[in-house]
């Protein structure tokens, strides 16, 4: 995604928790592991990924389902989606809910809930 390419060569911060999801969605289909970790929280970020090991996952599809800010808090945000991607020729889809924390200006994610 081109919009996203100002957020992961790091010449913009993402605006909203929506960009950074839709920010780190295109750096898992390039393997941008060095953007990820670094979008990644430090209290619940991996000390890697490891991306490339095993078989190749193709990305296919990104379906924001909804994306909402903490009423009492205009730093934390909430964003639901679904991805599918083939592994092997293997359809899989992921279904997160999403935490995301802003921190000195900068969006976070934390962690998320897979359904």
């Amino acid at each position: 995604m081109r919009c996203c390419a100002p957020l992961i060569d790091g010449s913009r911060a993402a605006t909203d928790a929506l960009a950074l999801l839709r920010s780190r969605y295109t750096a898992y289909t390039q393997l941008r592991e060095d953007y990820l970790l670094a979008t990644w929280h430090p209290a619940t970020r991996p000390a890697t990924l490891d991306l490339q090991r095993g078989p190749a996952q193709k990305w296919l599809e990104l379906k924001v389902l909804r994306h909402e800010g903490d009423g009492a808090d205009p730093d934390r945000a909430t964003v639901e989606f679904v991805a599918r991607s083939k592994v092997g020729g293997r359809a899989l889809r992921l279904h997160e809910t999403s935490r995301f924390v802003r921190e000195n200006g900068r969006w976070y994610y934390i962690d998320g809930a897979i359904s």
